[in-house]
Parts: C-alpha cells; sequence; structure tokens
C-alpha cells in the first residue's frame, strides 16, 4: 500500500490517474491520500483501491514534495508505520497497527458475522431492542445456533 502524506491539503493534487496507473502496473497495493487527487473519476474507473479527501484539479510541485519513503508519516491525523495494514471500502479507509493486525481481523470477522445475523433477524421483522446490542440471553442464544445452522 502506498499512503501519502500530504498534510490534509487538497490545494495540489497528491497524484494523478498517470501515476496511479503507474503504481498500478507496478504491483503496488493501492494508494491513500489525505490530499486530493488530480483526475478522480479515471481513478475510480481503475481496478485499483485509491482512496483521497477531495478531488483536487491542479498540480503544483512546490505545495507537495516527496521527501522519504518507508518511514512514519501522518495520513488524515493518524500514524502510518512502515507495515501497518491499510483496509478501505466505499466508506473509507483505516490502518491498523500491524502488531494488533491479527487480533483485530478476528474481531472484526466475529463482529461481521453477528451484523449479518442481526441483519437478518431484523429483515425477519424482529425489534433491534436487546438484539443489538444483544443484551438478552435469548438474543446470544439465538446467535450460537444461527452459527451453527449457517456454519459461521
Amino acid at each position: 500500500m502506498f499512503v501519502i502524506d500530504s498534510r490534509k491539503d487538497a490545494r495540489a493534487a497528491s497524484a494523478g490517474s498517470i501515476l496511479v496507473s503507474r503504481l498500478m502496473v507496478r504491483g503496488v497495493a493501492g494508494v491513500v491520500t489525505d490530499g486530493g487527487f488530480r483526475d478522480s473519476p479515471e481513478i475510480s474507473e481503475l481496478p485499483f483501491p485509491a482512496y483521497h479527501h477531495r478531488p483536487s484539479a491542479p498540480t503544483n510541485l512546490t505545495l507537495h514534495q516527496a521527501l522519504d519513503i518507508n518511514v512514519p508519516i501522518g495520513c488524515g491525523d493518524v500514524a502510518v508505520w512502515p507495515g501497518d495494514v491499510v483496509v478501505g471500502d466505499r466508506e473509507g479507509v483505516i490502518v491498523i497497527p500491524a502488531n494488533i493486525a491479527d487480533e483485530i481481523a478476528t474481531e472484526a470477522v466475529e463482529m461481521t458475522a453477528f451484523e449479518d445475523f442481526v441483519t437478518e433477524e431484523v429483515l425477519k421483522g424482529r425489534s433491534v431492542i436487546g438484539l443489538y446490542p444483544p443484551i438478552e440471553q435469548q438474543s446470544k442464544d439465538d446467535f450460537v445456533a444461527w452459527r451453527s445452522a449457517s456454519g459461521r
């Protein structure tokens, strides 16, 4: 993952479609900046994860300058260290410190399974009261039974 610290300044683009395309063909896993991208419509059509704060039409090499690589940076007020796990979807990006990534992944799988169960129950007409969060023992028991039946 290529993470760019643009100091949350999108007055000038952090990259454009040519640079992002080059990163993609070079095998980079994705790109994240707390600044902006030029050519954001073109970048959004690439089969490549690319996240930015907002579109930014102008380029200005005196505003953003590459200083170093593979060093700790700040991106969007978050510390990012080489080796950290960066996860993004249509709603945003998170950075997980490498030393707790396995623990977080396990918890995320559990939470996703539980939320899938809750969604199914709500779509059947069940109230969320006592279900989400699961403060009633029946909700916890129903989740265990759902997991067993669904193989999750």
